[in-house]
């Protein structure tokens, strides 16, 4: 366990590392119109890569709880708030991916 912990934390300050010269660089002036309009089809893909991947686990969810339900009726009240427990983590998956694709439209706008 003590290993696994000292891996994470050394992947984790690997990424960090990795990525602080992102923030050193000056503003470029590279964000043309035509990035802009990849930016946004890039952002259109994910959400809709996104609502796809979520209502696929939504939908083996929903028949798995059902499933587990008609085995064992007296568990249905753990199996339930599990269900249900999973499902909004699925849904805010994909409501963070619509916020960030809503903010790339929003704030690169300007640039078409």
């Amino acid at each position: 366990m003590k290993r696994i912990l000292s891996l994470a934390a050394l992947g984790s300050l690997a990424f960090l590392v990795m990525g602080t010269p992102v923030y050193a660089q000056g503003e470029s002036g590279i964000w043309t119109a035509n990035v802009t309009q990849w930016a946004l089809i890039a952002g259109a893909f994910a959400l809709a890569l996104a609502a796809a991947s979520g209502a696929y686990s939504q939908g083996k969810a929903t028949a798995a709880a059902c499933e587990s339900i008609s085995r064992n009726p007296g568990a249905a009240p753990q199996i339930r708030f599990a269900f249900l427990l999973g499902v909004v983590l699925i849904e805010s998956l994909v409501i963070y991916v619509f916020v960030i694709s809503l903010s790339i439209l929003f704030v690169k706008w300007p640039a078409l």
